[in-house]
């Protein structure tokens, strides 16, 4: 820095030095004297007046100024020359000082790099030593695993011991439970069936008399029931022979057979021809003579109805109507 500093310094004393040396002195430029003759003759040429030749004193002045140009003309080179080395000494000192920075900037790369293959060597026995502590952990546990294991088997085998005894001892115990049990229920099924068939016998008989006893009453219930439809019947073929009118055309072979439908009431609900007898006329008769009667007489005994009067047939037919 201090040689920098003196050189720029010297560059600048040297310029104004040259600049103070090649400042000239202004000389008055020499005077020449012409004249011409002025007349009325026809004129003449006017001689032509040489200037006057200075003297050596201003040779002298051109010499120095000659020579002052020269000293400044080589003092100009020595700056340039100085300004070129002092260029060159500054280029070269970058590059020293870049060759300086590169070399201390690989050192630097250098001992990083070495310190980074410590750290990574550093780093690398630190994990090949948890390894090992890894694997010998996982031997110690599995080991211990093992001999837990090994514990664990024997005393599974002991407890399936002790249960096997114990269940053994306990089928024995149930096996005679069971047996007396099954004697017992035995015992008790024996004098349960011989109850039973005791019980079955008494009610097979109250139910032999019961059904009797139904059996007669129903009987009686039918008799009465068949005996009170026939009374109706009669009352209904008489309605019916009473509302008939056959045509003319009937025969006493001319059979129709018809279906009436009546409500508990004796109201009629509905008549449908069943079979017919071959003639329209007369099976038309026979509807007209059904569908005349508003109500018909049934019985007020409600089974008596529903078994003989709900829906019925009757023939139609001239002889037996």
């Amino acid at each position: 820095m201090a040689l920098s500093v003196a050189l720029h310094l010297l560059i600048v004393g040297v310029a104004l030095a040259g600049w103070s040396w090649s400042s000239s002195i202004q000389e008055p430029p020499p005077s020449s004297i012409s004249a011409r003759l002025i007349t009325q003759q026809k004129p003449e040429p006017s001689p032509v007046v040489e200037p006057v030749e200075q003297p050596d004193r201003e040779r002298e002045q051109k010499e120095l100024e000659r020579q002052k140009q020269v000293e400044a003309q080589k003092l100009q080179k020595q700056k340039e020359e100085e300004a070129r080395k002092v260029a060159e000494q500054k280029k070269r000192e970058e590059a020293e000082r870049q060759a300086e920075e590169q070399k201390r900037q690989q050192a630097k790369a250098e001992e990083l790099k070495a310190q980074k293959d410590r750290e990574a060597e550093a780093a690398r026995k630190k994990a090949e030593a948890e390894a090992k502590e890894r694997e010998r952990a996982k031997a110690e546990a599995e080991a211990e695993k093992q001999r837990q294991q090994e514990a664990k088997r024997k005393a599974e085998e002991e407890r399936q011991r002790k249960e096997e005894a114990e269940r053994k001892k306990q089928e024995e115990l149930a096996r005679k439970e069971a047996e007396r049990k099954r004697k017992e229920a035995e015992r008790r099924l024996r004098e349960q069936q011989l109850e039973a068939q005791a019980e079955q016998a008494r009610k097979a008989q109250a139910e032999e008399a019961r059904r009797q006893e139904q059996a007669a009453a129903a009987k009686a219930r039918q008799a009465q029931m068949l005996s009170e439809s026939q009374k109706y019947q009669g009352l209904i073929r008489d309605r019916l022979r009473d509302a008939w009118f056959w045509p003319s055309s009937a025969t006493e072979e001319m059979v129709t057979r018809l279906q009436i439908t009546l409500l508990p009431t004796g109201e009629l609900v509905g008549v449908k021809l069943v079979s017919s007898s071959g003639n329209t006329a007369f099976d038309n008769s026979a509807l007209s003579a059904a569908k005349s009667l508003s109500r018909y007489p049934v019985p007020s005994e409600r089974d008596t109805f529903e078994a003989y009067f709900r829906q019925f047939t009757i023939e139609f037919n001239p002889r037996r109507l």
